[in-house]
């Protein structure tokens, strides 16, 4: 038998779509047993999106919630935020020490041939930048309503941010690692100088923190794609780290971490945001889980479907429907509006689907109000 040659690599791991969706499942810390630890869990997920909608709770903390249950508490993450543990980096809220592995991209910014135009608009606007670093040097923390725009240059984009000169300002200053989200006044994200929001730490060389970030995002998805299309903001894909696996009746080819591919599989039900990291990849949602769903918040009311903010349902390693639901808080209460199931739910899942939504409500602070 002919030997593999030196540096080939093993042949794939041929998985079933069931099996690739438990690997995902587990990855994310949503089997049976709960973690217990909020620090533990942003280690473990490497992010949460900083997203400050509130239809029923930021995104951050129903991500939390459904990880950690009854052991995270309203407050727990401003508090980790407040206390340095955990801090956002360009809209991502991780684990202090991971600015180490941002700081080298951003001291080389840009480092993509399609940063390159935002470049040369903030050399037109240097002045702009150097007003908004000696307001936050003198008065920060600020909110942007606080902060001076001086840009001469207007944003020009493909439309959605056009003239929206200084949000466009501070978010290449952010990429640029000269300032930094400082916590927020309400929905209103507070700046200042990253030297005072970011840990002291010894940055991690380019190259070396690109495949750690890999390496960390698929710990955190557990299977995942060696290329996939850019996206704004995480990506999608992990390049060649892990191994190889294919799926039955899913197309391409695949990178999956190993340590997930025991069959020791516990279920539960857990009611997402829908800006978990589950769901968040629509195209690999819809190829692991056969899911239909989009985040319809942009959309006319008329045109919803599901709702404004709903919440994906899990069902062990399937995503079997939508929770249309608002936090009223005038009222105090948590109001389900619709309960949408992609199949006929049995009566043992819908029961738990209650008490997850009680649940919810609990930490929430609020009354579950069900039609």
């Amino acid at each position: 038998m002919a030997r593999p040659s030196a540096g080939r690599e093993p042949v794939a791991h041929q998985l079933s779509v069931e099996q690739a969706r438990r690997v995902a499942v587990r990855a994310q810390l949503l089997e049976a047993e709960r973690p217990t630890d909020l620090l533990a869990v942003v280690r473990r997920l490497t992010l949460l999106q900083a997203d400050p909608t509130a239809a029923v709770a930021p995104s951050a903390e129903i991500v939390l919630w459904s990880r950690l249950g009854g052991d995270h508490h309203r407050g727990d993450l401003d508090a980790a935020l407040t206390a340095g543990t955990v801090v956002e980096v360009q809209g991502m809220i991780r684990p202090a020490e991971d600015v180490a592995l941002f700081t080298a991209e951003m001291a080389a910014w840009p480092t993509q041939d399609w940063q390159k135009p935002a470049a040369e608009w903030i050399e037109a606007n240097d002045d702009a930048r150097r007003d908004v670093l000696a307001k936050l040097y003198d008065d920060g923390p600020l909110p942007a309503s606080e902060l001076p725009d001086t840009t001469v240059l207007p944003w020009q984009s493909g439309g959605w941010n056009n003239n929206r000169n200084l949000r466009m300002l501070l978010e290449r200053m952010v990429e640029r690692g000269e300032i930094a989200a400082a916590g927020r006044e309400g929905r209103e994200r507070l700046w200042d100088l990253a030297e005072r929001v970011y840990p002291e730490t010894e940055p991690v060389p380019l190259a070396e923190a690109r495949q750690i970030l890999d390496r960390r995002r698929l710990a955190a998805l557990g299977i995942a794609r060696a290329k996939a299309p850019k996206t704004p903001t995480e990506p999608n894909d992990v390049g060649p780290i892990g191994e190889s696996a294919t799926i039955a009746g899913v197309k391409g080819r695949w990178r999956v971490d190993p340590t997930y591919l025991a069959d020791d599989f516990s279920p539960r039900v857990a009611v997402l945001s829908p800006l978990d990291r589950l769901v968040f990849d629509r195209k690999r949602m819809e190829e692991l889980f056969d899911f239909d769903y989009q985040l319809e918040m942009y959309k006319a009311a008329a045109k919803r479907r599901w709702g404004y903010w709903a919440m994906p349902i899990l069902s062990g390693d399937r995503l079997i429907g939508k929770v249309d639901a608002a936090a009223d808080r005038e009222d105090g209460v948590l109001r389900i509006n619709a309960v949408h199931a992609d199949e006929r739910f049995s009566k043992q899942t819908q029961t738990l689907i209650n008490t997850e939504l009680a649940g919810l409500a609990d930490f929430l602070g609020l009354d579950l109000e069900q039609p």
